[in-house]
């Protein structure tokens, strides 16, 4: 005899502990799925990249000054001398030739590395994707600075990994609050897998490591135990040409570094690199063969083809003249416009300045307004894994012209001076901090 149950539903609605259930296959997923969250920064694309929008918000390269006639030429001998390679499979790897040239560029930061070392992503995000799954289980920590690239944070998230968060000030990472950190974690009995830092031209940060810092960060690392994970996209874009030495190039077996042609050449071709020590290149490339089987030799052919017959040299030093002038830009507007109690980094190079508001004002609560004045910036709780940074916001000054970026700090300083006085009228209330991935989920209601 059978009770009479009513059929579980396979589609539709479903009710789960008072909530509607959009996604029918919700019980299905992995718990690490809980942590896949939407950036705030992703979101705001839609909006962002309206006309009438200023964004301040995204950190698009400004590809104006690529030679598109001159490559136009050479994708087009690529297909006509070696298409039947450029269009097969390749390597997980990556192309011999582009290892070799991708050393020479590594050589400007110090760096002395093998090609066979260095393994060819689908970006540098690809790389970070596959450190994370390679070091971290469930529950394992990563030191990261706060604030920290979103990016990575979705990463470590994916991976259920745990972040706790170091001090930065205008010298880049703190040390003391390095060995804090590692200490207290440590004490309480977490493994701390690798600290993960950007070292130059901090995203979003915008501030550098002082070359003092760089060698004490490295040892209190290797003297608990700790991979350090460099990400270094920004490092050839100081505005004053001066590169800095690699954490790489001071520590070679305990650091993982991580490299793109997105900021230094196009980011669309989704070209970047890792370089590890020889243990864990060969599990990076068993790790690539199983995400993406191989990256795409074509886009690895013209990256190639453009370091060998094109001055990428100065085609960098024009990107740092580009950037530098909406960098003055941008400082200027920030000087001339913002209000009282504002603070600002100063960066030396790259795309961004991160922004503190006075108490009172929380920048997400503020975007929507300041969207409909038609200006967009990136808040600054995108940037912690923790719920802080609801005082702060990136300005990405990369893109836009400089008319443009000066409009755009115009206006978002009108909707700041709002903001402001209403927390002088109503007081100060201070934003809930949430911890954790935060409910309802985007599939239910």
């Amino acid at each position: 005899m059978t009770e009479n149950r009513p059929s579980k539903p396979h589609s539709g609605l479903q009710n789960h502990g008072g909530r509607q259930n959009l996604d029918p296959h919700l019980e299905r997923y992995a718990a690490r799925t809980a942590g896949m969250t939407a950036s705030e920064i992703r979101a705001l694309f839609a909006v962002a990249s309206r006309p009438e929008v200023v964004s301040l918000a995204g950190g698009m390269p400004n590809l104006a000054a690529l030679p598109l006639d001159t490559l136009s030429a050479q994708v087009a001998e690529i297909i006509a001398e070696d298409g039947l390679v450029a269009l097969q499979y390749g390597s997980a790897h990556g192309v011999p030739v582009l290892r070799e040239q991708i050393c020479e560029i590594m050589a400007l930061e110090g760096i002395k590395a093998h090609p066979d070392d260095v393994v060819v992503t689908v970006g540098s995000q690809m790389g970070l994707d596959m450190v994370t799954r390679l070091f971290c289980d469930p529950g394992d920590v990563v030191i990261a600075e706060g604030p920290s690239y979103v990016g990575a944070l979705g990463s470590f998230a994916a991976y259920q990994a745990q972040v706790v968060h170091v001090a930065m000030d205008d010298h880049g990472l703190v040390p003391e609050g390095l060995r804090e950190a590692l200490a207290q974690t440590e004490k309480a009995g977490r493994r701390v897998k690798f600290l993960y830092t950007i070292p130059n031209f901090h995203n979003p940060a915008g501030v550098t490591l002082a070359i003092e810092r760089r060698a004490e960060i490295l040892e209190i690392c290797r003297d608990h135990g700790v991979l350090v994970v460099e990400d270094n996209p920004y490092g050839l874009l100081g505005f004053d040409g001066q590169t800095y030495p690699a954490l790489r190039s001071m520590d070679p077996d305990n650091v993982v570094y991580l490299g793109s042609f997105s900021k230094t050449f196009a980011s669309g071709l989704r070209v970047g690199w890792v370089l590890a020590p020889h243990a864990v290149r060969e599990k990076l490339v068993l790790a690539a063969e199983s995400a993406t089987l191989c990256p795409p030799t074509f886009n690895q052919m013209i990256v190639s083809r453009y370091l060998a017959t094109h001055d990428w040299k100065g085609q960098i030093k024009k990107f740092r003249e580009n950037y530098r002038e909406r960098r003055d830009a941008i400082l200027s507007a920030l000087d001339q416009h913002l209000p009282a109690g504002c603070s600002w980094t100063k960066p030396d190079g790259g795309f961004y300045v991160w922004v503190t508001v006075p108490e009172g004002v929380d920048t997400k609560a503020m975007l929507p307004r300041a969207v409909t004045a038609r200006v967009a910036y990136a808040s600054g709780t995108g940037f912690y894994a923790d719920g802080f940074g609801s005082r702060q916001m990136r300005l990405s000054y990369c893109y836009p012209t400089p008319e443009r970026i000066r409009e755009g700090v115009r206006r978002l300083a009108a909707v700041l001076e709002s903001e402001m006085d209403l927390a002088r009228t109503f007081g100060n209330v201070g934003s809930r901090r949430i911890q954790g991935p935060q409910t309802p989920y985007p599939d239910t209601v």
